[in-house]
């Protein structure tokens, strides 16, 4: 067991405080890593403003990338020193589902997770909850090591962790989740770090026309770089409306990226006959829809939902990684800021005031 320093929400709608912790030593499938960067993500603040529950205390965050410090004794791909970045769904790989290639629903992931011990500790032994069995904002973490991807040399740490969530959730939805056509025409409503990944996807699934819309314009703007052909301010009038304008009757795929019932229900608006809707961003808890039963009849539009890209978490990274070397998919512009980790409640402080699209911690810092 090592003490090491983390960012630790204790209340509900208090600002994370910067404390020492214990971490516990691998088990045999675990590796511990020394993390470098993790990218703030609105599902963090979901459980830091109590929409979703949570025990406490806990540690938050997710969306990491480190350099493996020690590894457990039945760990056979990685070594210390590694770069790696992780899934938050470690597969069993013998269920149903992940024999179906959808590890990210996997039947045994709470088995995966379960741990003897607890992975974090407060100095004086009480057990500290972490979100997704990762709570990134700690200096030092466990994680199984089926949930690991290596990194190459040559992609830089601090847009690596992008990879591990917003990239893998955005690109994955469009290529796994909706399985968008060459051809066809796309729409994304929230141009976050989420919505930019979809948008990137569209584009390199070889979409005709890819609608991006937002309520910021220099979020509008960004997305024109990462692909989108068309932009809408979506508080500047009739979104529905000014899509019909310059598409015609509504597009082949509409992605929501913000998690409300509002955006979800104007993305299924948005499509044409036959069109699919797909919900990606988290909604808080209790939330629910109230659309038109007969466009599904009448009008075969679908409604799907994306859960972390919809597919094989490892293979997937390691493939948008490879999109990254090539200079296909764009992670330097998706990167907003870098702030260190004493500054970590200002970087969430900044993400809330919408102007960005990923701001990334830097935990040695």
């Amino acid at each position: 067991m090592i003490t090491t320093r983390a960012a630790v929400l204790n209340e509900i709608g208090a600002p994370l405080e910067l404390t020492d912790i214990r971490v516990d030593d691998p088990a045999p499938h675990e590796v511990r890593i020394a993390v470098t960067n993790v990218g703030l993500c609105h599902s963090d603040l979901h459980y830091m403003t109590g929409t979703v529950p949570t025990e406490l205390p806990v540690v938050v965050g997710h969306e990491v990338a480190g350099i493996v410090e020690s590894v457990g004794s039945a760990v056979t791909s990685l070594r210390p020193g590694d770069r790696v970045t992780g899934a938050l769904t470690p597969p069993c790989g013998g269920c149903v589902n992940c024999d179906a290639g959808h590890s990210t629903q996997c039947l045994r992931l709470d088995e995966v997770r379960l741990r003897q011990r607890p992975a974090f500790e407060t100095v004086d032994g009480r057990p500290i909850e972490r979100l997704a069995a990762i709570g990134a904002f700690s200096q030092h973490i466990l994680l199984r090591e089926s949930a690991l991807v290596k990194l190459p040399d040559d992609v830089p740490l601090h847009v690596g962790c992008l990879l591990s969530c917003c990239v893998i959730t955005g690109v994955g939805a469009v290529f796994r989740g909706a399985q968008v056509r060459p051809g066809s025409t796309v729409a994304v409503i929230g141009c976050g770090g989420v919505g930019s990944a979809i948008i990137q996807g569209a584009r390199l699934a070889g979409a005709s026309a890819i609608v991006a819309i937002d309520l910021d314009d220099d979020r509008l703007k960004a997305a024109r770089g990462y692909g989108a052909t068309h932009t809408i301010n979506g508080g500047d009038g009739d979104t529905v409306a000014e899509l019909h304008r310059l598409l015609g009757d509504g597009v082949d795929y509409a992605f929501e990226a913000v998690g409300s019932a509002r955006t979800a229900e104007t993305a299924l608006a948005l499509l044409r006959p036959t069109g699919t809707a797909c919900l990606v961003g988290i909604a808080p808890m209790g939330t629910e829809l109230t659309v038109p039963a007969l466009d599904f009849f009448f009008q075969e539009k679908r409604l799907i939902g994306s859960y972390m890209g919809s597919g094989q978490a490892r293979e997937d990274i390691a493939q948008f990684a490879r999109l990254y070397q090539q200079g296909r998919l764009l992670l330097d512009e998706m990167v907003t800021r870098v702030v260190p980790f004493a500054e970590i409640n200002e970087g969430f402080e900044q993400m809330k005031s919408g102007d960005v699209t990923r701001i990334v911690v830097d935990l040695r810092a």
